[in-house]
């Protein structure tokens, strides 16, 4: 349920570095993965869909094979401490104990102990800790101010008076609640002034805290909710650079066409969309989807084929930065002949002018729509080079699956 649900680039690892003061100090060497952040039931206007994303690119959590995310289900304190030791990376503070009702062999047995030294989570008396107790809210939102070791700087029972229901916060939770409170851990759907601690947390409800209080850490970017308990500021996330190694693959899609066609010896602007995130496995977004590279598509003479050449890498934000990818060399011909219609030839088809002029010139038909022309280049003055010919062989390009681009030198992209 809650497994890791990424694919490996097959690249080197990313390199995060932490910029202060002018000064860059590595921090840790994460991987560049793709993860699943869409769900069945998780629609773009359901209130925690962008924390549900968030921590889904981080690999805290994931879907069902279904490709459902079920929302609305109880979390367990076992589930919970599974995603609490893949969102928190904390060296261990206090010795590790025997639960009894925590066999060996249980799925989160790992977890559990992990959980447990590093601070998040404690058991009950008798050495028990009640691993398929679902969790109530007032529990994780402690589990999470005391591992992160957040204490409240103001009046803790001023602060609790926000809420409406503060009377049902228990005693061991009221301070810790208050600290969470101060670092905007708390998210409250749909009324944000009650806290119904008792209530048992929802696989939405933990993802919305575990990820505020990644943003109160300065691991994550701040997403703007209506429900997020506004006291105090969040603790900004430092800029980071991330260096994205040579070897790094890109995945892309072009929306335009379903296949292009070029000459042998053309080249032709094209611009592609990333597919999908690219993020380290400490799930910071370095490419997000969506994001245009813009480059061309080139002769390669030598293996008889085409292939796209990047130059400019556009992030969703407007960032640009320049870039060195390409793709694999395409050979893949297909033969135009005479008497082929030119709209079985241009349907769902992105033609290089060179590509437009030779299609005019074999089937005699000189009505080729400039939008159908990759760059709306003119076609007209390339139309006697292919005059006479009876056939011609194009490049034929898949570009969802012949374009995919290997990064061919480190460039380094700053995170804000």
């Amino acid at each position: 349920m809650f497994g890791d649900f990424r694919w490996q680039s097959g690249c080197a690892a990313f390199i995060t570095l932490g910029i202060t003061a002018g000064t860059i100090a590595p921090l840790v060497t994460p991987t560049a993965s793709f993860a699943q952040t869409n769900f069945t039931d998780v629609q773009s206007n359901y209130w925690a869909t962008e924390f549900i994303q968030q921590l889904a690119q981080r690999g805290v959590i994931a879907g069902f094979p279904d490709g459902s995310f079920r929302p609305e289900e109880p979390v367990t304190r076992a589930q919970f401490a599974a995603m609490i030791g893949k969102a928190f990376q904390k060296a261990p503070e206090r010795q590790a104990v025997r639960f009894y009702d925590v066999p060996n062999g249980y799925w989160a047995s790992s977890a559990i102990q992990d959980a447990y030294t590093t601070g998040f989570l404690s058991g009950y008396p008798g050495n028990r800790f009640e691993p398929n107790q679902n969790i109530p809210r007032e529990q994780v939102l402690v589990s999470l101010a005391n591992g992160l070791v957040y204490n409240v700087s103001g009046n803790t029972e001023s602060i609790l008076q926000y809420y409406n229901d503060a009377n049902n916060i228990s005693g061991y939770a009221r301070s810790p609640i208050a600290a969470a409170s101060e670092k905007q851990i708390v998210v409250n759907y749909p009324n944000i002034k009650f806290l119904n601690p008792k209530a048992t947390a929802t696989r939405a409800q933990v993802a919305a805290f575990i990820y505020q209080a990644l943003v109160s850490s300065g691991k994550a970017a701040a997403i703007n909710s209506p429900y997020i308990v506004a006291f105090g500021q969040p603790t900004p996330s430092q800029p980071v650079a991330v260096t994205i190694p040579e070897g790094t693959v890109i995945p892309i899609r072009y929306e335009k066409a379903e296949k292009i066609l070029v000459t042998k010896d053309e080249t032709a602007p094209l611009t592609l969309t990333v597919a999908q995130n690219v993020v380290t496995d400490r799930g910071n977004v370095v490419i997000p989807a969506g994001s245009q590279v813009v480059g061309e598509l080139r002769p390669v003479k030598s293996k008889g084929g085409s292939q796209f050449v990047a130059q400019k890498l556009v992030l969703a934000n407007g960032q640009q930065y320049p870039i060195n990818a390409t793709s694999e060399v395409i050979t893949k011909t297909e033969t135009i002949k005479q008497g082929t219609s030119t709209r079985a030839i241009a349907k769902n088809a992105a033609l290089g002018a060179g590509a437009a002029a030779a299609v005019s010139a074999v089937i005699g038909d000189r009505a080729i729509a400039t939008e159908e022309v990759l760059g709306g280049a003119a076609i007209g003055g390339l139309i006697g080079v292919f005059f006479g010919k009876k056939s011609v062989d194009l490049i034929a390009i898949d570009p969802n699956t012949d374009l995919q681009m290997t990064i061919g030198e480190n460039f380094q992209i700053s995170l804000k």
